[in-house]
């Protein structure tokens, strides 16, 4: 289980006070990855949503580098509230620790949480504007 203090020097989840954080973190799970690990790849079926707590990440679109993520950044979220596939692939760029939520715990704490999902859906605005809405 993650701690909830290790979520709040996360910007996706400090703005939630502490008992909060400690349900959510309930739900999350650590995934530490080496540099050049394949972290999702485009077309695949979408089932998990990422948050970076340490290390760098490369996003691709049919090859084309188009975006670097760091820490605190998030990915994942198109597949998961969208297409229901991966739109772009993400390659680790060092070695990371990524925190993680699969579709079920996704969905349970974007319920719960209600300023999650418009933090999300803000996101999928912002990088998929043709089908966010």
């Amino acid at each position: 289980m993650i701690s909830a203090d290790r979520l709040v020097a996360l910007d996706f989840f400090n703005i939630f006070p502490e008992d909060e954080r400690a349900a959510i973190a309930e739900y999350a799970d650590e995934v530490d990855v080496p540099s050049g690990a394949k972290l999702v790849e485009e077309g695949e079926f979408a089932y998990q949503f990422f948050v970076i707590e340490h290390g760098q990440a490369e996003v691709t679109v049919s090859g084309e580098r188009i975006a670097e993520l760091g820490p605190g950044d998030f990915f994942g979220e198109i597949g998961l509230m969208l297409t229901g596939r991966r739109t772009a692939s993400v390659t680790a760029l060092s070695p990371m620790t990524l925190i993680t939520l699969f579709e079920q715990n996704f969905r349970t704490v974007e319920q719960r949480y209600p300023e999650i999902a418009e933090r999300v859906r803000q996101a999928v605005a912002e990088r998929f504007p043709t089908r966010a809405r």
